[in-house]
């Protein structure tokens, strides 16, 4: 049974005050009507109407069922057309997971920018390294940095590329020197940066003469995040890889140094990974459509950035 299709033939009637009116209004058979109330009556054991040749009437039980149906059907108007705004509006509440750097460099000013764009819309952002279930975890989107995405099944968006640099601070160099060459870094203390993201204990080079792969076995101090690993470096511990937005500040102030300037490391793509294509939430749709265009241009700034201090790093040493 139909339960509510049933409750909206038996509001239809008693507004109408007839079957024949009532069965006009939805475009079907007054037999039709007629059986949906008389099913209604019988699931209920209560009679609603009284029916007469001439007219119908409701009872007192009806009366007090029809109040209860009329705020119920209310209710799911409601929802409905809630459901259908927020598909066709960005409005609510956005549960976004980032990894850590990657949120803490762009996305909060990208969520800053987008919110003046759509006010209605607020964040609920939670920053860790590492993927994310995202239905058992109950996030809309998550944006992530890999070298591959494992096979997931939720849909996903490239939302731009980066990579990472190694660097060191002006006193760590100043004591032991710069490596020349990525084999070179096997006399030198090298600080790994931890996490699914970046291998464990090789570095894969990319420089003037292709690819260059370097083991990392020996480290004195391993860490989880690039801000951390940031702090180590500019400490003196050792030379270290950071992707380019963590490396950055810390480049043009001077505290730290890139090393290598003709190699990167770590290319990586930056993916906005959510449940379903289909019916998607303006919500999300807008933040992933907003990423696209936000991401890439902030990524090649910091990339720009990077490569004229290695440019004016080697015209310094030369």
């Amino acid at each position: 049974m139909d339960i509510l299709f049933n409750m909206r033939a038996f509001v239809c009637v008693a507004e109408t005050g007839s079957f024949t009116a009532a069965a006009q209004r939805m475009d079907l058979t007054t037999s039709y009507i007629s059986r949906a109330v008389a099913t209604l009556e019988t699931h209920l054991r209560t009679r609603l109407l009284h029916r007469t040749t001439r007219r119908i009437a409701l009872t007192e039980a009806g009366q007090r069922y029809l109040l209860r149906c009329e705020q119920i059907l209310g209710y799911i108007e409601e929802a409905e057309a809630e459901a259908s705004e927020a598909h066709a509006r960005p409005v609510g509440n956005l549960k976004v997971h980032a990894m850590t750097g990657i949120g803490q460099h762009y996305l909060i000013k990208a969520i800053a920018q987008y919110s003046d764009k759509y006010p209605d819309v607020s964040f609920d952002l939670t920053l860790a390294n590492r993927t994310t279930d995202i239905l058992d975890e109950g996030y809309d989107i998550s944006v992530v940095i890999a070298q591959e995405l494992p096979d997931s099944g939720f849909i996903s968006k490239q939302l731009g590329t980066t990579y990472s640099v190694l660097c060191a601070s002006p006193g760590y160099l100043e004591k032991h020197g710069a490596p020349r060459l990525p084999a070179d870094l096997s006399k030198h203390r090298c600080l790994r940066l931890v996490n699914n993201v970046m291998s464990l204990d090789k570095w894969l080079f990319d420089g003037p003469d292709g690819q260059e792969l370097v083991s990392v076995n020996q480290t004195p101090f391993q860490v989880n995040t690039a801000d951390a690993m940031t702090e180590a470096i500019k400490a003196g511990m050792g030379v270290g890889v950071l992707p380019v937005y963590s490396a950055i500040s810390g480049l043009q102030d001077g505290s730290l140094i890139r090393v290598l300037p003709n190699h990167s490391l770590f290319p990586l793509g930056i993916y906005a990974l959510y449940p379903s294509r289909q019916f998607l939430d303006a919500k999300i749709r807008t933040w992933v459509e907003f990423l696209r265009e936000f991401l890439p241009e902030r990524v090649a700034a910091d990339e720009k950035a990077v490569a004229e201090h290695s440019l004016k790093l080697g015209a310094a040493r030369g």
